[in-house]
């Protein structure tokens, strides 16, 4: 060993503040903090934050999902067809059997309007694949499991507090409805990460549901789909 491998104190410094982001004393908690207050300047925000946290705490990728899949195309490809056949089934048996009402009036704007498709399809892109599958799936599960461990109970944990956290998101834009729905694809999508350990799938299935919701408010298509099983 010569002198170039021995730890300068910039080092020693670098990995303390390191492991001080890791853990949850009072540097950890104040990333947290503001991580998870990142989206009320813009979005996605937060989930630039946790990319940066990542990198300056030196966790590995891996332990947020970031894990290079083995085909593109195949990862692509199931998550879209995920996503879009997830979409279809919330809006034509799980929605209807909760009541809730067939259009969403949230995003009816998009109905017809050309001019919006362009910001709806990127932020659909951005914020609700990317963003907030790295937030809510990928830094979460990382925090969370770092708190209760790995454990079937823990991860079972993680997915419902997760989910709900997910759905009262959702709360202030789309009501009691767009919450219930989000509840139920923050679960799904939760499962799937947590069983896997990936995220690149869960990211092409967020984006293709909210692609596929997008596309049926834009041909007014909704109340057709909502009502193709209960009339």
């Amino acid at each position: 060993m010569d002198d170039n491998d021995l730890p300068t104190g910039d080092n020693i410094r670098e990995d303390r503040e390191a492991a001080e982001l890791r853990g949850f004393g009072p540097l950890g908690i104040l990333a947290i903090l503001v991580i998870l207050s990142g989206n009320f300047l813009f979005s996605p925000l937060s989930a630039v934050l946790v990319l940066v946290w990542v990198r300056l705490s030196r966790t590995p990728w891996g332990e947020i999902g970031f894990v290079r899949p083995d085909s593109w195309v195949r990862t692509a490809a199931i998550g879209l067809v995920f996503g879009i056949a997830l979409k279809f089934l919330t809006k034509m048996i799980v929605m209807p059997l909760l009541g809730a009402p067939p259009i969403n009036p949230a995003y009816h704007y998009i109905a017809g309007n050309r001019a919006a498709l362009p910001g709806v399809i990127l932020a659909m892109i951005l914020i609700a694949g990317f963003g907030e599958e790295t937030v809510y799936r990928g830094y979460m599960f990382e925090r969370l499991g770092k708190l209760f461990g790995s454990g079937l109970g823990a991860r079972t944990f993680t997915v419902i507090l997760t989910a709900g956290l997910f759905a009262a998101a959702h709360y202030s834009v789309q009501g009691l409805a767009g919450s219930e729905q989000a509840a139920i694809t923050g679960f799904v999508f939760g499962t799937t990460f947590a069983l896997t350990g990936r995220i690149w799938m869960v990211m092409f299935a967020h984006a293709a549901y909210d692609l596929a919701a997008a596309a049926m408010i834009y041909w007014n298509l909704e109340s057709d789909v909502a009502h193709l099983i209960f009339k």
